[in-house]
């Protein structure tokens, strides 16, 4: 959120701004039954709130589309773990393997870890991972699209006809949740779009998360849980979640501490 932004909210601003971001989505007429203040006013709210770069206005409302966090201030959350994951989901390529890895730190981590010797195929949507590759002398194809600057990751539709063009043995995708309902997702639509299509084109998905991601559901829903065949991570998730994994088909792996 833009810091000016955030601080120039009035008090039934930041009530409206975490009842759009709880729910998703929230229609004019629902605000007026939470709100004591006229429908004007309410408008005028929302146009507050589009500035802070998180909510967009809609015909009749709103919706949340949350910030995508700059893979700079990214990059040193969490990063023995996600090394650690990023090791395992390289042990899992087989020589010859065509791959599609998108943009995150956790993955970034996985196409440090692929070996050189294998003959592998990797296509990339990501400058990161692109440059990462290139480094080790992997043959590296990218999609191609528009890019969005804080993930410094390709998207919109020049990007989803590569994708669909083209079949995997593996795909490597990262998320910023994982819910029993509400499946794998992203904060961003447009990354999410070209993770969903890299789940249709795989013959394996495979979803690298670190522990944080567990029971949250940001806006973008990629993949239900049936929709994904292994999730890497660095810890169990809680009963009820792998439970629901398990049900579902998702074989759950966990890193080696050791490593």
């Amino acid at each position: 959120m833009r810091p000016d932004a955030q601080r120039q909210l009035n008090s039934r601003q930041s009530q409206m701004l975490d009842l759009i971001s709880r729910e998703g989505e929230v229609r004019i007429a629902e605000l007026r039954d939470s709100f004591p203040v006229t429908e004007m006013t309410i408008r005028r709210d929302l146009e507050k709130l589009e500035e802070t770069g998180v909510v967009k206005r809609t015909f009749g409302g709103a919706i949340f589309v949350g910030q995508d966090v700059a893979l700079k201030e990214r990059s040193g959350i969490l990063t023995d773990e996600k090394v650690r994951i990023g090791r395992k989901a390289a042990s899992l390529v087989q020589p010859g393997d065509s791959l599609f890895l998108d943009g995150g730190t956790t993955t970034l981590q996985v196409a440090r870890c692929l070996p050189s010797d294998q003959k592998l195929t990797v296509v990339t949507n990501a400058l990161n991972v692109a440059q990462e590759l290139a480094a080790k002398g992997i043959p590296t194809i990218m999609t191609g699209g528009t890019l969005l600057e804080p993930t410094l990751s390709l998207v919109g539709p020049i990007a989803v006809q590569s994708l669909s063009g083209m079949a995997f043995d593996r795909v490597f995708l990262g998320a910023t949740g994982i819910d029993a309902e509400h499946g794998f997702s992203n904060s961003n639509f447009y990354e999410a779009e070209i993770k969903s299509v890299a789940v249709r084109q795989a013959s394996e998905a495979v979803v690298v998360l670190d522990h944080t991601k567990f029971g949250a559901r940001a806006l973008a829903s990629f993949s239900s849980l049936k929709g994904i065949g292994r999730i890497v991570t660095d810890e169990l998730p809680e009963e009820a979640l792998l439970l629901a994994c398990k049900e579902n088909g998702v074989q759950v792996e966990v890193a080696d501490r050791h490593r």
